[in-house]
């Protein structure tokens, strides 16, 4: 492929958004990297640029609107276009009962999980349907928890559910302009939000275990796969995992 295929990454300063966006410079996409912290997003597109490609760096608040119109401006600005989106900032609460968990967290989470995957995907569909070539792709992290949850974790899991049904309605709203819309479910990437697990986390049936992890390159192997198929393609949904998570089976 050619170096003009440009690709932005939410959340990239560092964990799954930062890997994705360095192994998608490295298979010869421009990248922009969003995220809240500016330092580490400009040390994430250095790192990217020695690659041969270039990369720009935007501190973003994925949950305002006014915040997430000025990053896709910037890339337009930047770039001239838009071919992939890769909606992976995200965030959780700390782990506590149920009943505990305020408003203020609740919304938090929502604000950035599930309102700022609609938000950005809203701007790239504006771009992507309007550009020469037409179209463009869109990948949704969706984690494990879009499927099943971990104890003391509603407002997470039910942000995750819920961008599943973003991921179908984009899909089909974006049909009629050649976008593609798909979701990777991630479980127990090997990044600093997984560290806890390496000394127990909560399990279904009230014990404390420790998880097996991955190495955080597999995710960001998969994004650049499903990144790079012809829009006529589409992977719906991916579960990319620990093999020996608890997982499939009952916990």
């Amino acid at each position: 492929m050619t170096t003009t295929k440009v690709a932005l990454v939410t959340g990239a300063g560092t964990g799954i958004g930062k890997a994705s966006a360095l192994a998608l410079a490295k298979a010869g996409y421009n990248v922009v990297l969003a995220g809240r912290r500016l330092e580490p997003l400009e040390t994430a597109a250095r790192e990217a640029e020695k690659h041969g490609t270039r990369a720009l760096a935007v501190s973003t608040d994925v949950g305002d609107p006014a915040s997430v119109r000025s990053l896709f401006a910037k890339t337009k600005q930047a770039f001239g276009r838009l071919d992939v989106l890769f909606n992976n900032a995200g965030m959780g609460t700390p782990v506590m009962p149920f009943e505990d968990i305020s408003y203020e967290q609740w919304k938090a989470v929502v604000d950035v999980n599930l309102t700022g995957m609609f938000l950005c995907s809203q701007e790239a569909f504006r771009i992507m349907k309007d550009q020469t070539p037409r179209g463009g792709r869109i990948i949704n992290n969706g984690s494990i928890s879009a499927y099943a949850p971990r104890p003391f974790s509603a407002p997470y899991t039910s942000t995750k559910h819920a961008v599943s049904g973003l991921t179908k309605a984009c899909s089909l709203d974006g049909r009629a302009y050649d976008i593609a819309v798909g979701q990777v479910d991630i479980g127990n990437a090997a990044t600093e939000m997984t560290e806890r697990m390496a000394k127990g986390v909560p399990q279904a049936d009230g014990s404390m275990k420790v998880e097996p992890r991955m190495d955080v390159q597999h995710v960001a192997d998969a994004v650049v796969h499903m990144a790079g198929l012809p829009l006529d393609t589409n992977i719906l949904f991916m579960t990319v995992m620990a093999s020996k998570m608890p997982f499939v089976g009952r916990g």
